[in-house]
């Protein structure tokens, strides 16, 4: 009984599959190492991310990543590092623009909290072009802004790449650049 449901779960999934094009899928979880260099200092630690089509064309994504800052001097007094931890969600439009690429827009929410229960709300959208450049290889490159109640609106751009070893499984890497801000991850793919 088991076998069948996820035979049909599958079944039902492959038009949504196939609405990209050739060699994407927006079907994956990934995990790995994150880390973040800024003008007021470094954090790294792990992270999590995922997307699943809903629709021929939409699909939904979402991340959660938990850093450690490096410790810090404030006048002569020694600190330790501070947990920060953030979580953005949301919902993204992908149109075939050629056999093996997509254009893509993106929307989300946007949560930054830190080990002392502050918290940053905002939002980012950000548009661009994702493309199977060989078999193996698939790449893409975003333009962006992000902005919240609590914080100054900033443009950036994000650029990464997954080199696949199989159609099931990779490693991807990311890289977001802002003004002072430069955010990296790399980690294993599970494309489904």
């Amino acid at each position: 009984m088991k076998k069948s449901l996820l035979a049909l779960t599958l079944l039902a999934a492959l038009p949504f599959a196939a609405s990209a094009a050739d060699g994407i899928s927006y079907n994956y979880v990934e995990g790995g190492y994150m880390a973040t260099d800024t003008d007021a200092g470094d954090a790294d630690g792990w992270a999590i991310n995922g997307s699943g089509a809903i629709a021929p064309n939409f699909h939904v994504f979402g991340g959660y990543s938990g850093q450690k800052t490096d410790d810090f001097t404030v006048g002569g007094v020694r600190f330790d590092g501070v947990d920060v931890d953030q979580m953005r969600l949301g919902i993204g439009y992908n149109h075939e623009i050629s056999p093996r690429a997509d254009l893509v827009t993106r929307v989300a929410y946007e949560r930054f909290e830190d080990e002392f229960d502050d918290s940053l709300n905002g939002y980012s959208v950000e548009a661009g072009v994702r493309g199977a450049l060989t078999r193996n290889l698939e790449g893409y490159a975003l333009a962006g802004y992000e902005d919240g109640s609590d914080y100054d609106g900033d443009f950036y751009g994000r650029v990464g790449a997954q080199v696949k070893f199989n159609p099931m499984w990779g490693i991807s890497g990311d890289v977001k650049f802002a003004d002072g801000d430069t955010q990296y991850f790399i980690g294993p793919r599970i494309t489904f």
